[in-house]
């Protein structure tokens, strides 16, 4: 029985570029999950009957909403429900789910990278038929509605068992509950060499991937260790658990540091990795050398032939604005063309969706290709295995001879974490009004070229999106860019990026924060950081 239950709105149900975003306490609330959830529904046209992917990254409170979110899709019309066992599945897979099945689109439970647990962060984001984060136009048409909601449709009905696979009927809807991984699992084998991957592992090449008690611990089990052969204990921290044991699942060299402190002792495996709360960021570690975002973006683009799946090249490459220029060096070393747009996977969408791009990349440890709409830590990692399985040299080598080959670019991104959002913006706006006088001066013997706040013109959808972030670019091909992250769920998030070129391979041994130490005391002095945000050092340095 469909039941339609009156509600007032909730003024905070504004989606950002990675979906709704709050403390676990504010989805408590009574009808908040319920509100967002018909906002979203009521945006959306022609999917009656039609298969909706509904999973989640296992944090707390996510088969909660799950239950919601299926008794509600039942009442409002769609007609079969796809949900991951235990409604686990990461992001990357639900995409591909979209995609395989030709879903009308998901719902993805998660916070991405943010810690779970009843006092943390949860999230829930929409993804639309092709595969990928619903655009802004469908993300405005849901705050709208969600602010003048008045009532939402649910049913009368007992909870899915959602720990056992197989089909139910809710109403008029199928509810099947499936293997999670199976049907990722089987893509990943049409991308990669998975009989080279075996044999080096066979010839005794040790992998470590630290699962972080997320989503992605399943499938690096069954792909890594079954599959592929890796020796048993390869993956670590393999159970999702709500609070993702206590621990904060961001792949990065402070929240993964056991991860990094093994890969740079002389007894760690040859080959280190990591992926986060939802499964599309990944963290590339060698044998004594943290790989950055931005150049394993450089070097899978480069060596991307080696895989099956991108054997005929690349139609072109997507970086997004703060990503290093390494990916422009490879795209013009093959010919092809690099796309730079603002940060949120939904821009390199509308290019992979065209045809335009192959590889994309963000420097916030996202990878991925078109087989999915989204990033995709586990893709990166297995693209990484295909080229080490066909070079056999060691991650470290493959690094220096790209380096050698295409130049360096020392890169390194600074965050000031949960500062008060004002003095943020504050920060922001000041330089902005800087903007114009910048060109020419010198800061820390840096000649200041150009300076702007990055635009970007869509050229699929023809759409705008300013104020992305603020440029300032120097003579001899060094930058900066300063940008505020929507990726929190309290406070903001001040990024901080620096880059600067080296082409000869004889002046490319220098330590990474010892070679932008002009560029991080440019960064003060333009920006004011100490005074403004009242940090004296950065919370996590990558």
């Amino acid at each position: 029985m469909i039941r339609k239950v009156t509600t007032e709105p909730y003024a905070d149900q504004k989606p950002g570029t990675s979906g709704l975003r709050k403390k676990v306490s504010v989805f408590r609330q009574p009808n908040y999950v319920e509100n967002f959830i018909q906002s979203i529904f009521d945006s959306l046209e022609g999917f009656q009957g039609k298969t909706l992917v509904i999973g989640g990254d296992g944090r707390f409170y996510n088969p909660q909403v799950i239950q919601k979110v299926i008794r509600m899709a039942a009442a409002n019309g769609f007609g079969r429900a796809l949900v991951g066992r235990g409604g686990i599945v990461s992001t990357p897979a639900v995409s591909h789910l979209i995609r395989k099945y030709g879903a009308y689109g998901g719902i993805i439970l998660s916070a991405s990278h943010n810690p779970g647990g009843p006092d943390e962060d949860f999230g829930i984001k929409y993804n639309i038929g092709n595969g990928g984060p619903a655009p802004e136009g469908i993300t405005d048409a849901i705050h709208a509605h969600s602010e003048r909601i008045e009532r939402y449709l649910t049913l009368d009905a007992g909870d899915v068992d959602l720990d056992a696979e197989g089909r139910t009927i809710i109403g008029d809807m199928e509810v099947e509950i499936i293997d999670p991984v199976a049907d990722y699992a089987e893509l990943m084998q049409t991308l990669f060499d998975f009989d080279a991957i075996r044999a080096l592992f066979e010839s005794g090449f040790r992998i470590r991937f630290d699962a972080m008690h997320a989503v992605t611990g399943p499938y690096a089990t069954e792909i890594f260790e079954k599959r592929l052969a890796a020796p048993p204990g390869s993956v670590v921290n393999s159970v999702p658990k709500p609070d993702f044991g206590g621990h904060h699942p961001d792949p990065n060299l402070v929240h993964a540091k056991d991860l990094h402190d093994l890969m740079m002792s002389d007894d760690g495996p040859d080959f280190g990795a990591a992926s986060d709360g939802d499964g599309d960021r990944n963290l590339i570690i060698g044998k004594g050398l943290f790989v950055t975002p931005s150049d394993s973006l450089a070097i899978l683009a480069a060596n991307a032939h080696l895989a099956p799946g991108y054997a005929k090249g690349l139609r072109g490459i997507a970086r997004s604005m703060p990503t290093s220029a390494a990916a422009d060096r490879v795209a013009a070393r093959l010919g092809i063309d690099c796309h730079v747009t603002p940060t949120g996977w939904k821009f390199f969408g509308n290019l992979l969706d065209a045809g335009m791009a192959t590889i994309c990349g963000e420097e916030s440890a996202g990878a991925g290709s078109d087989h999915v709409r989204e990033k995709d830590g586990l893709w990166a990692v297995l693209l990484w295995l295909n080229i080490l399985a066909s070079r056999r040299q060691s991650v470290k080598d493959i690094v220096v001879e790209h380096w050698a080959s295409h130049g360096r670019n020392y890169y390194s991104r600074h965050d000031y974490e949960n500062v008060d959002t004002a003095a943020a913006h504050a920060l922001m706006q000041a330089l902005r009004a800087r903007i114009e006088e910048l060109p020419g001066t010198t800061v820390q013997g840096l000649t200041v070229r150009a300076a702007d706040d990055f635009a970007y013109h869509d050229p699929v959808d023809q759409s705008t999106s300013e104020h992305q972030g603020i440029r300032i670019r120097f003579e001899g091909g060094s930058r900066l860019v300063f940008r505020l992250s929507g990726t929190g769920t309290s406070g903001a998030t001040l990024r901080v990026y620096m880059e600067r070129f080296e082409a000869d391979p004889a002046r490319q041994s220098i330590d990474t924060q010892q070679a932008l130490q002009s560029l991080i005391a440019a960064a003060e002095e333009l920006a004011c950081i100490r005074n403004h945000v009242a940090r004296d050092v950065p919370s996590v340095i990558t």
